[in-house]
């Protein structure tokens, strides 16, 4: 195990920091990745053993293509592909105009367009790891809004959905050597989400656990989701039960 490496982007805050410390406990040597608090991903360097830090604005293609290799060059491997950075703007949904086709296109280029140039750069090396020891995995963050109407946008739901299909349709054309499953989040207590107490106390008074989720139990999911040699093709909701209401 101790050989085995995964990149976690988005990994020096919130769910993703989670993500990456947990992945580390289990064995994994991970490459962080963020777009510009490149201080905080090079403390992170010094906290987890053997990882390594890599920035890259994934709205550019070029940039995310080039943190493939960026990984690949420090590491010569690559086994898990969890790709959790998004970028999530609060417009009303209401408010039709206040969703300009610039922000369908910034929030489609990082969180569908992204995800999939990642993989299908990551493709030769996640197979060269399966050749070798069990099925690689990718994990998509996706969220509970891509499969309800619900969301901090409208353009950020649908960009969801669409991974979450994504993933699904990744499943079919990468598996047996490569599982691809993603994992929906509600609402989780990050720096971001303390300014909104109106999603907050929906959380605590709504749903069955009472209570948003922490990026522990997010990244305790993603966990699980590499470990099993066997589960592809799904999205896993993680929102303390608040879809059944």
């Amino acid at each position: 195990m101790s050989e085995r490496v995964a990149l976690v982007t988005g990994s020096t805050s919130g769910i993703g920091a989670a993500i990456a410390r947990r992945l580390v406990r289990d064995g994994y040597v991970v490459a962080l990745h963020s777009r510009s608090s490149a201080e905080v991903g090079r403390a992170m360097v010094r906290e987890l053993k053997n990882a390594s830090y890599h920035q890259a604005d994934l709205g550019d293609e070029t940039a995310a293509r080039g943190l493939v290799a960026s990984v690949l060059e420090a590491h010569g491997r690559l086994d898990v592909l969890v790709n959790n950075a998004g970028l999530s703007i609060r417009i009303p949904h209401t408010d039709l105009k206040a969703a300009t086709p610039a922000l369908w296109r910034q929030m489609l280029d990082v969180n569908l367009i992204a995800p999939f140039v990642l993989v299908a750069e990551a493709e030769a090396a996640l197979r060269a790891s399966a050749a070798s020891g069990p099925a690689a995995s990718i994990v998509n963050i996706g969220t509970h809004a891509g499969s309800r109407p619900k969301g901090s946008s409208i353009p950020y739901a649908a960009s969801k959905a669409a991974l979450h299909h994504v993933t699904k349709l990744l499943a079919l054309s990468l598996g047996p050597d490569i599982r691809v499953n993603a994992v929906a989040p509600g609402l989780v207590e990050t720096p971001m989400t303390a300014n909104w107490p109106d999603m907050l106390e929906t959380w605590r008074a709504k749903s069955p656990m009472k209570r948003p989720a922490k990026p522990e139990d997010i990244a305790d999911l993603v966990a699980a989701l590499c470990a099993n040699d066997y589960v592809t093709g799904e999205i896993v909701i993680a929102d303390g039960g608040l879809n059944l209401t």
